[in-house]
């Protein structure tokens, strides 16, 4: 599937700097087009947020279509909403084409209203997708109730787009295909320097050196200074979940029962499922530093509890983070700071089904084929990055309050 770490120098038309799914989806579809990308990750497939997080295949933006519609134009919007309605799909097609066993269910996505207030903002939401052709489904605090077991919600609708997958399983089968269609996936390989020579970029690892005529630096929330202001233009914070034991049965039939996902409307939303072998996996917003904190995880362990008392006894077996990378517009972010350098990162939370629309974009783009239909800007670092732990911190308690009053996301 991957080859030992880069060593020694060589050349290479295409390199693509991170072996998330941003990166390996690029690889895959430049491959599969006839070109031979070389992949560089720092360690291993699936080491951050790709291979751990909840799971979710959510199709769309955290931006509404009239959102994207208003501030792209027409045009320009509709685009954009097409490539993220798609996202899915991709997924989806993607898993079955390439025989990737990553435990795929597809059995919708309901977003849940904590609150009154909050039902109002997500039946907007599911009326607009509606109105686009979606088999959108509005449910009542009871038909919530009834197919996810809690009493919590107010409500909330259904998306039938979105799925589950194992994610490290579903990284590791793109990084397979890629290698099989022609890609080379070099693990162990973190790049310590990016410089530009002549007409060309000059990729140094500890072990080797690539001289490329392009290259995507696909780092999302694990961003250095490889390239200037890109580390400091995005918020990297964990991604944390929990698993229980597998449940009885009569309680994997009433907890989340047949795949569904879900997620909050919190702005510190926790975000739920149950596995294809009868655990919870529950997951919520961890801290904002590289550390893991256990009083988080306990806290996260209550929130379960709190969602869906009949897991009170219930044992923990498994627990993990990663980062993913929050953008200031919650939008995902490309940049093409110089020629040759293509960058694509910040998704928000969405990472698997948009990181993996992207990487397909992004291989046309490199390519020449197409232009990206997603806007292109420039790198802009956020100026209290150096505080942002104490100063998310603050957000984090201000979010916590915004919540318990009911405000939607």
């Amino acid at each position: 599937m991957t080859a030992d770490a880069l060593s020694g120098s060589d050349e290479a038309d295409l390199v693509i700097i991170g072996g998330g799914y941003t990166g390996l989806s690029t690889a895959l579809h430049l491959a599969e087009a006839g070109h031979r990308p070389i992949v560089l990750e720092a360690r291993h497939i699936g080491f951050g947020a790709t291979g751990r997080n909840g799971g979710q295949v959510i199709p769309g933006l955290k931006h509404d279509p009239e959102e994207l519609l208003a501030h792209f134009g027409p045009d320009h919007g509709r685009q954009l909403i097409d490539l993220a309605g798609g996202a899915a799909d991709l997924v989806f097609d993607l898993v079955d084409r390439h025989q990737i066993a990553c435990a795929p269910v597809r059995a919708g996505w309901i977003q849940a209203a904590h609150s009154k207030q909050a039902l109002i903002k997500v039946v907007n939401r599911a009326q607009q997708w509606q109105e686009r052709g979606v088999a959108i489904e509005l449910l009542s605090r009871s038909e919530i109730a009834a197919r996810v077991g809690t009493t919590l919600y107010h409500g909330g609708w259904r998306d039938p787009r979105a799925g589950a997958i194992n994610p490290l399983a579903y990284a590791r089968g793109l990084a397979r295909a890629a290698s099989a269609a022609g890609a080379t996936v070099f693990e162990n390989s973190p790049v310590t320097s990016l410089k530009r020579r002549a007409a060309a970029w000059e990729v140094s690892t500890p072990g080797g050196v690539l001289t490329a005529r392009q290259v995507l630096v696909a780092t999302n929330g694990y961003s250095s200074d490889l390239v200037p202001g890109l580390k400091q233009s995005v918020l990297p914070v964990q991604s944390m979940l929990i698993a229980t034991e597998i449940l009885a049965p009569e309680v994997r039939d009433r907890i989340l029962p047949g795949g569904v996902v879900l997620s909050e409307t919190r702005k510190l939303a926790f975000y739920m499922r149950q596995s294809v072998d009868g655990r919870i996996v529950f997951g919520g917003r961890g801290s904002v530093g590289a550390l893991e904190h256990a009083g988080l995880m306990s806290a996260l362990r209550a929130g379960m509890v709190r969602t869906f008392p009949d897991l009170a006894d219930t044992r923990i077996e498994n627990s993990w983070s990663g980062h993913l990378a929050l953008t200031m517009d919650g939008l995902p972010h490309l940049h093409a700071p110089a020629s040759g350098l293509f960058v694509a990162l910040g998704y928000n939370g969405r990472g698997i089904a948009m990181s993996t629309s992207f990487g397909a974009m992004v291989a046309k783009w490199m390519t020449g084929e197409t232009e990206p239909v997603y806007p292109v800007s420039s790198i802009r670092p956020i100026g209290w990055h150096r505080l942002r732990e104490p100063v998310m911190n603050i957000g984090v308690r201000w979010y916590w309050l915004k919540d318990r009053l009911g405000f939607a996301s």
